[in-house]
């Protein structure tokens, strides 16, 4: 190669990262994602070393998903109304008091999983005030023309710090306790904040509208107008609520696998491996065609991928699985953001978020308190396996229900 060749999509890489403002919600994103990723470690291991109790795997993901779906659609309208740059500044301000809160608790002495599911329900409210926001505020920072560039570089961090989060969460717990996981967690959250006060974000379009309930519940209706956006929306919801097994996998190393803490860590980072690396040939090669069919390829592998995680007794091969559900799982979150993002103008693009954030948040929260509920009904193995076959079953409901999104070629705009 000579000294001036470069990779393939090298040049548009450097012109995403060019945009200063991008480059800071990315790294404000990867903070707080890694920070996510660690605490979600501590906390699932911290409250399962208190009872034994798979349900209470599930109540973590309850307590953050009721003040989800309490606030999250006026969430939406904020994020079309007011400042998405302050809103998302916030909301980390918020998430770095739950840390510290954390770390007190455990330091205090920690007897009862109450405390920490009652800081997990501020957690819920901060996520659903920053995703509209969040998600409306990304397509501002780049032109159209490297947006879908930029989601594949935004995609392919977060799944870095979704494998190096819970990796670094798992070791720093074995060997220093969860107080010292939270402490980083803290400081992670710190740099979030900085990151976010740094963007320059263009000025939004006043509100056509004074704010109403008809306002609030337009992104509904716009969802519900677009169909190929409520299939996609809708068919990423119930693969994670009956696919998600990720809730179960402090169970999963510590009665199935036997692996401890450390190999938790890597249960929990192997997803993101997966995602890690479908996202970076994302990046390069966005899905330019045949973009409705991708994604329910993806939903058919992530739920072949739990079924092999929920049957399988050896680490390297529960690893595999869920490598191979992350990447899956990659490519179905990357059509669907593309598409609801170009199907939305700028001033619903915050209503619209909050509706797809409430399906796809809720999925993960409802998830868990589901496979926690299954497992503690039927036992970890049959939860994980019915939740696998469960979401092939939709993915073949979806082909007949939403043809609109079977026959999707190219995005809107391409």
């Amino acid at each position: 190669m000579t000294a001036d060749a470069s990779p393939p999509g090298s040049g548009t890489l450097r012109a995403v990262l060019a945009h200063r403002s991008f480059t800071n919600f990315l790294l404000a994103r990867f903070a707080g994602a890694f920070a996510a990723q660690m605490q979600t470690v501590a906390v699932g291991v911290q409250i399962y070393g208190l009872t034994h109790d798979p349900l209470d795997l599930g109540l973590i993901g309850l307590s953050q998903v009721v003040p989800f779906l309490l606030f999250v659609l006026i969430a939406g309208q904020a994020a079309d109304r007011f400042s998405r740059k302050r809103i998302v500044l916030a909301c980390y301000a918020l998430l770095l008091g739950c840390s510290l809160a954390l770390a007190w608790f455990t330091y205090a002495g920690l007897r009862s999983p109450w405390p920490v599911l009652a800081v997990m329900v501020l957690f819920g409210a901060a996520r659903a005030a920053m995703g509209p926001a969040s998600q409306a505020l990304m397509p501002n920072l780049v032109p159209v023309t490297l947006f879908g560039n930029a989601v594949g570089i935004n995609s392919a961090m977060f799944q870095v710090a979704t494998i190096a989060g819970p990796a670094v969460g798992g070791a720093l717990y074995a060997y220093a306790g969860p107080g010292v996981v939270y402490a980083a967690v803290a400081a992670l959250l710190t740099v979030a904040v900085a990151a976010t006060g740094a963007i320059t974000a263009p000025a939004q379009a006043p509100p056509q509208q004074p704010a109403s309930w008809h306002t609030l519940v337009e992104g509904l209706r716009f969802v519900w107008r677009r169909h190929s956006v409520l299939g996609a929306i809708s068919l990423d919801l119930f693969a994670v609520l009956f696919g998600g097994a990720t809730a179960l996998l402090p169970a999963y190393a510590s009665d199935v696998l036997q692996v401890g803490v450390e190999g938790l860590g890597w249960l929990r980072a192997a997803p993101g491996v997966g995602a890690a690396l479908m996202a970076g040939a994302l990046t390069v090669w966005p899905i330019s065609r045949h973009a409705g069919r991708a994604m329910f390829v993806g939903v058919a592998v992530f739920g072949i991928a739990t079924v092999v995680f929920g049957l399988s007794r050896s680490f390297t091969l529960s690893l595999a699985a869920l490598a191979a559900l992350g990447a899956a799982d990659m490519i179905s979150v990357f059509v669907r953001h593309l598409l609801v993002q170009l199907e939305t103008p700028d001033a619903m693009r915050g209503r619209v978020g909050a509706v797809s954030w409430m399906f796809i948040g809720a999925s993960n929260e409802l998830g868990e308190f589901e496979s926690g509920l299954t497992a503690a009904w039927w036992g970890l193995v049959p939860a994980v396996v019915v939740g696998g076959l469960a979401t092939l079953a939709v993915a073949f409901a979806w082909t007949r229900w939403f043809p609109e999104l079977r026959n999707l070629d190219r995005f809107p705009g391409a």
